[in-house]
């Protein structure tokens, strides 16, 4: 079902360059090379239409026809726009991490995230960045993920990292933490709410009516009852049982080597691991270049590609698009269900009380019917 919208109301669609040394130009370049993605939504980059030239003679690819605008409400649909966030002397060297290329990558995040919250992007697709690189006294954050809930989160809301494609939703409880601190950041609480958002977001934003989501465990064949370890006694089983009080379908813990080699994954709507490879390295092994990663829990929608930078092919033209296709596709399909969410429980139909008369009346089912 189509929700009604202005003819002329394309989706907007915001898409930050990441860092400058890496793939991003070259995946945008080519995603955005098919016109018929002009149908669906209207593309801003976030970046530089110097930097665009220069990777389109670098690699042989024939850059779409960017209209250079000032800020986002200004954008033309049926065209692809662009807004220069950087200098035009921003200096660029393919493969290598530089603070430069790391500070063209905050402006860049920077610009489209405040255009996000004022309304000029609908959604927003974030380019790869360099963790490192990026770094500065206005970033101190792990990655995108955690900058998108201090950054846009309205009400407090937290945040969700779930990796998508098709078939498989990946979510994590915890994201970019050294795995020494992983036991200790794993708790019941943050468990249960992990789970709350992943149910809420396989409702809301991927229309699973009553999903269905498989738990892992910590440690190796679940904890084989505590010789391997406790967390799964003591915090997860509790954190299942205490999801499932609230009416979630959460199951588990399950051992990751065994849901996935076995393919018991294809069972479930969603997986939530505990930690980031444990998540990541079957998702990438099942979906490397058709994968998402989506932002969940927030008000407005972010995703990516789910691979890094590709400094080692970086202006080599051997870079995939097909992620940041995906990734533009997957947040045009999450903004329009989370339009019809809110378009089918607009105005609900007030709860009614009938008089039902008689209905309460005890029959004498000891009288013969002969006696009336």
């Amino acid at each position: 079902m189509l929700i009604p919208m202005k003819e002329d109301k394309k989706i907007r669609v915001g898409i930050t360059h990441g860092d400058i040394n890496g793939v991003g130009y070259e995946v945008i370049l080519k995603a955005l090379a098919d016109d018929r993605i002009l149908e669906l939504c209207t593309p801003i980059v976030y970046g530089s239409a110097k930097i665009v030239a220069l990777y389109s003679k670098m690699l042989g690819i024939e850059a779409p026809n960017f209209t250079q605008i000032a800020n986002a409400f200004d954008a033309i649909p049926g065209q692809y726009n662009i807004i220069n966030v950087v200098p035009e002397d921003t200096k660029v060297e393919p493969g290598v991490a530089t603070s430069e290329a790391g500070a063209a990558a905050f402006e860049a995040l920077e610009c489209a995230v405040t255009d996000l919250r004022n309304g000029g992007i609908d959604v927003l697709v974030t380019s790869p960045i360099n963790k490192h690189s990026i770094q500065s006294d206005t970033f101190t954050f792990p990655g995108h993920t955690e900058y998108l809930e201090a950054s846009v989160a309205e009400n407090g809301e937290k945040s969700l990292m779930i990796l998508c494609n098709d078939d498989v939703r990946v979510a994590l409880v915890t994201t970019h933490l050294p795995l020494s601190k992983i036991p200790t950041a794993i708790t019941k609480d943050g468990i249960v709410e992990k789970l709350r958002i992943f149910n809420e977001s396989l409702k809301r934003d991927f229309g699973f009516e009553y999903p269905r989501i498989a738990v892992l465990s910590l440690n190796p064949h679940s904890g084989d009852n505590g010789l391997l370890g406790n967390e799964e006694q003591e915090v997860i089983i509790p954190a299942i049982e205490e999801a499932q009080g609230q009416k979630i379908q959460c199951y588990g813990p399950y051992a990751a080597d065994g849901l996935f080699g076995s393919g018991q994954y294809h069972r479930f709507d969603g997986v939530l691991a505990m930690y980031h490879d444990q998540g990541l390295a079957p998702f990438k092994t099942i979906a490397m270049e058709s994968g998402v990663n989506f932002t969940a829990g927030l008000p407005f929608v972010r995703t990516s590609p789910d691979h890094g930078t590709g400094y080692d092919i970086a202006g080599k033209g051997e870079a995939s698009e097909v992620s940041m296709r995906e990734a533009i596709y997957k947040a045009i399909d999450i903004y329009r269900n989370r339009r019809f969410e809110s378009y089918i429980r607009r105005n609900p139909l007030r709860r009614q009380y009938f008089d039902k008369s008689a209905d309460n009346v005890v029959l004498d089912l000891t009288k013969d019917d002969s006696e009336h």
